[in-house]
């Protein structure tokens, strides 16, 4: 990597450090310092076993010890022995300690808002930013299977299609692409599962199965900022193992020879083009792959 590079990537860090406040004396002037307003934002987003609190943070235990003492000896914050395992603890916001979080997220709201307000193309920032985000804590993700019904699910669906919409030039119709029944996409006959970074969905996909031993592979999606990860290559194989699961034996799936980088993976994930075995208007390759 050339030095080019290097002084970049130190451009952008100093210039976010300084946006955020990170190296004012108090961040936000609100008196204490980054780390403790780190942990006082964690609890509020309801982060209150101090276990979970730690692997949130990334914190080593004396240090988040002595942030938790502090944020005590304040009165924003009380620490006690968990009720139902008296060696764990958790830490729950005062009333006092509320009204400080909420002053916080006021401010790290307005401070977004100037920074946005000052770019011409605030999309385009944004999607910068989701590529950073992602690139900085790929290893935070995580794979859940969901309700295909979900609001999380609901989320993924949305952006799948104005994916297609925009990559095939038209009005993308999730209805008229197959849309499974709610029972085929649950155990036991499907399953529907999600990539996600906190609140961010970054991939789906779903098995729509019928009961028998063939099911299809449907709603493969990966966002933009998330892409040239691997993402997709773990999604159809968490899909192939769930349909394993489930005593599938072959999957289908249908795709758009427009979408070359997710023929390139099926390819070179062993499935092989069939031909067509379904009325669906949108794709024009077919395969399937035996498991």
């Amino acid at each position: 990597m050339d030095q080019d590079q290097i002084t970049r990537f130190r451009n952008f860090s100093r210039a976010v450090a300084i946006e955020i406040g990170a190296l004012e004396d108090s961040f936000l002037n609100r008196g204490r310092s980054l780390g403790s307003a780190r942990v006082l934002n964690a609890i509020g987003l309801g982060y209150e076993d101090v276990s979970d609190l730690r692997a949130f943070l990334d914190l080593d235990t004396g240090l988040l010890s002595r942030l938790l003492r502090g944020l005590e000896a304040e009165g924003l914050i009380e620490t006690n022995p968990k009720p139902d395992d008296r060696r764990s603890r958790v830490t729950t916001l005062t009333p006092m300690g509320v009204r400080e979080f909420e002053i916080y997220e006021a401010l790290s709201d307005q401070r977004a808002e100037r920074v946005l307000a000052r770019h011409a193309d605030v999309r385009h920032l944004l999607d910068a930013m989701d590529v950073v985000t992602v690139a900085l804590s790929r290893e935070d993700i995580v794979f859940e299977e969901v309700d295909y019904s979900s609001e999380l699910a609901t989320k993924c669906l949305n952006a799948f299609a104005a994916e297609l919409s925009r990559r095939l030039n038209l009005i993308f119709d999730l209805k008229k692409s197959g849309d499974p029944e709610l029972s085929q996409m649950q155990h036991p006959h499907g399953t529907f599962v999600v990539a996600s970074l906190g609140a961010m969905p970054l991939g789906c996909v779903g098995v729509k199965g019928n009961g028998g031993p063939l099911a299809e592979v449907k709603r493969m999606w990966i966002a933009p900022a998330a892409r040239r990860l691997g993402l997709g290559r773990r999604l159809m194989t968490k899909a192939e193992d769930a349909a394993r699961a489930l005593s599938i034996t072959t999957l289908r799936l249908d795709t758009n020879s427009t979408l070359f980088e997710a023929v390139s993976l099926y390819k070179r994930m062993g499935w092989t083009e069939i031909e067509r075995f379904n009325d669906d208007p949108y794709p024009d390759i077919f395969m399937e792959k035996h498991l």
